[in-house]
């Protein structure tokens, strides 16, 4: 057996570990609507932020894949704003949920093959498959397959998770209870992002900085990519307050004031993106 095809086989077996970690995990342990609906005003924002930059850029009634899906939490409301909406994800309890929507077509499957056409959408979203996928390899080939069934001129978003808001998320938790310390684990998630979990919970996985998630992008062939941050520099105090009206509108402000920061062919500000928990990027299939 050559040293590539060990590596190969290794690759296999700790993707299939993953993957059955996710399919648990969201099958009988947790609810992505809840976290996003009501959680805390953190998620609330990353929701908002998420609907906003959408409805800014989909024309109406266009063609949506939303891969990686989930129960529908983004699905139904564009299905509500008259868009054409197939949900795909990997956990078929999620997508049972999706499929009861009105308005949305919910299929099971896996981001890095796509069960449609070539340049068939108007818009994919992919809000989960590249933050679960450790191998920058597989998250190329799930942005190549998103790249594939967009129209020319169609748009990509994908989400990432922030790994300078993961690394302050830990270590801040760590603070608040008296523990100060910096192990080797976190300086390995600054450094290249991985991130395993041994134990129950979330799966793990792959978190990015704002740089390579574009690069990723752009590597698939997009262009016009641009990454933004979805919380802003509040993410980790909002992640303790419950969800309010007022405060999520002050954070939803200066998220997009932030953002006008990269308008208009103004200079990027380095970082500033990665202070969010949660990263989205913007691409567009020439």
């Amino acid at each position: 057996m050559t040293a590539r095809s060990t590596a190969a086989d290794e690759h296999g077996r700790g993707q299939d570990r993953l993957e059955s970690k996710v399919l648990r995990f969201y099958g009988q342990d947790f609810d992505e609507d809840a976290r996003l609906r009501t959680q805390s005003a953190q998620s609330a924002v990353e929701f908002l932020r998420v609907q906003s930059l959408l409805r800014a850029r989909l024309s109406p009634g266009s063609r949506v894949l939303d891969v990686g899906g989930a129960t529908g939490v983004h699905a139904e409301w564009l299905a509500d704003d008259g868009h054409a909406v197939t949900l795909l994800d990997p956990v078929p309890e999620q997508v049972a949920v999706a499929a009861a929507l009105p308005g949305v077509e919910a299929l099971v499957g896996d981001a890095r093959d796509l069960p449609f056409a070539e340049a068939s959408a108007d818009a994919v979203l992919l809000f989960g498959p590249l933050y679960h996928l450790p191998s920058r390899r597989d998250r190329l080939r799930a942005l190549a397959e998103a790249h594939r069934v967009l129209r020319p001129g169609g748009l990509v978003f994908a989400a990432g998770i922030s790994r300078l808001g993961a690394f302050l998320d830990g270590v801040l938790e760590r603070v608040a209870s008296g523990d100060p310390h910096v192990d080797a684990d976190d300086v390995a998630l600054l450094n290249d992002g991985a991130w395993t979990n041994p134990g129950p919970g979330f799966p793990g996985g792959h978190f990015h900085s704002s740089a390579e998630l574009a690069d990723e992008l752009r590597a698939a062939g997009f262009t016009e990519v641009s990454v933004r941050g979805l919380e802003a520099p509040t993410a980790v105090a909002l992640q303790s307050e419950a969800p309010d009206a007022e405060l999520s509108a002050a954070a939803v402000a200066l998220a997009d004031r932030l953002d006008a920061l990269h308008a208009d062919g103004a200079p990027t500000r380095p970082g500033v993106a990665d202070l969010s928990a949660h990263l989205l990027a913007l691409g567009t299939r020439p």
